[in-house]
């Protein structure tokens, strides 16, 4: 087993909560969307909060660090700030009106609204 990150460095990195409720993973879905559209690229927040040297270096080296939570716990953000990154952009579900429950039957809807709330961050 490696720990060696795989991934390129890019200008704009998204790290999303993906927790256990509705808005982790609307969260989530968002920063997978928000990626196949080439607004940014997904990035993996548990290589950061692991504090795994390669994964650190490749994100230094980003212009943007977008942070995408579910809700107030902001657990994307302050795993970020935690390894010394500064978020420059940063949405939460909750924040929207997105009510926080245990139903994974996301609605697209929901989702729309979390990428659109990053895309006017990034002026996108």
């Amino acid at each position: 087993m490696s720990n060696t990150c795989t991934c390129e460095a890019t200008e704009i990195l998204i790290f999303p909560c993906s927790g256990g409720s509705n808005v982790g993973q609307i969260a989530n879905q968002a920063g997978v969307d928000l990626t196949r559209a080439g607004v940014g690229k997904l990035y993996c927040l548990a290589g950061i909060g692991g504090h795994l040297d390669s994964f650190i270096e490749s994100a230094k080296a980003a212009r943007r660090i977008v942070a995408i939570d579910g809700c107030q716990a902001c657990c994307a953000k302050k795993t970020l700030e935690h390894a010394g990154f500064n978020v420059t952009d940063h949405v939460v579900a909750t924040d929207l009106g997105i009510k926080k429950n245990h139903d994974f039957n996301l609605l697209p809807e929901d989702i729309n609204m979390v990428c659109s709330d990053i895309r006017r961050q990034l002026g996108r």
